[in-house]
């Protein structure tokens, strides 16, 4: 879950982004008694995601906003539904409006593509996962996002997880000798992943013994005889030509992880308005 003080900082450096020395346009024209009434609205289907996200933009502008959520983050949302109703100062209205609908539409945007992905390998076992190619400081919001269109997520950072890649395994020379330096050095809670792009590489990773094995850009034959090879022995996940129209037979394999960095890097914003 995302914790409020980081949020609450997030948002702090974004409105400093934003309004700079001051919202010339707004704090020329409103005055302190003007008032507002706007409706957060949908223009299309989706996931609703960051609807406290939304909230706190306008609570760190002012203690007089008052926002009615008639949806809450996971509730499907239709095309004309009102998302919710918000009562406040004019100034901190329209000085937040953009900023809070950046937060909303972007994290409705990844909830509804990961949903798309979740609902296209039923009635597999496989989890749909994020990647690390994320948005630079605003990690935490896509993967929160991911998990609320029905993901699950992959390693938050660097040191969550040692993931051995190609250009890993070049410079320690084999795959057998990273692990083997890994279990060495690192902690006994860490798990050791192997990106393998043959089934040789499978081979030898089950054997040094890995704790998941990445199939990486197989074809799906091969990624099945991987599967049927590792036999439990590992966590398998398939990366690599994860989409739409592929994800159902990489599910079909028998992997237990899809890792794709399209549910957050391609997904598109949900149109959502903010109507005064």
């Amino acid at each position: 879950m995302l914790s409020k003080f980081y949020v609450e900082e997030h948002i702090k450096r974004a409105l400093m982004e934003d309004i700079g020395f001051g919202d010339i346009t707004t704090e020329n024209l409103a005055q302190e008694s003007d008032y507002l009434t706007a409706e957060l609205n949908t223009r299309s289907n989706g996931v609703l995601c960051g609807c406290d996200v939304f909230r706190l933009v306008f609570e760190v502008l002012s203690d007089k906003v008052e926002i009615n959520f008639y949806f809450k983050d996971g509730d499907l949302i239709k095309k004309g539904d009102k998302i919710a109703e918000i009562k406040g100062p004019a100034k901190d209205l329209l000085m937040g409006e953009r900023l809070a609908l950046n937060y909303i539409q972007r994290m409705s945007g990844i909830a509804t593509e990961t949903r798309k992905y979740a609902q296209a390998i039923k009635p597999y076992h496989a989890k749909i996962v994020d990647t690390r190619k994320t948005t630079p400081n605003f990690r935490a919001f896509e993967k929160y996002s991911v998990q609320i269109g029905g993901g699950a997520l992959h390693r938050f950072n660097l040191s969550d997880c040692a993931m051995i890649k190609d250009n890993h395994i070049k410079l320690a020379g084999s795959i057998t000798k990273a692990v083997t330096t890994l279990r060495e050095k690192i902690s006994f809670t860490h798990k050791i992943e192997v990106e393998c792009d043959t089934f040789e590489q499978v081979k030898e990773a089950v054997n040094i013994g890995a704790d998941i094995i990445m199939l990486d850009n197989m074809d799906n034959k091969t990624m099945k005889e991987a599967v049927e090879y590792i036999n439990g022995k590992a966590i398998i996940e398939a990366s690599g030509n994860v989409n739409l129209e592929t994800v159902n037979s990489i599910a079909a394999c028998g992997v237990d992880i899809i890792s794709s960095s399209a549910i957050v890097a391609k997904a598109p914003t949900l149109d959502l308005a903010l109507d005064m």
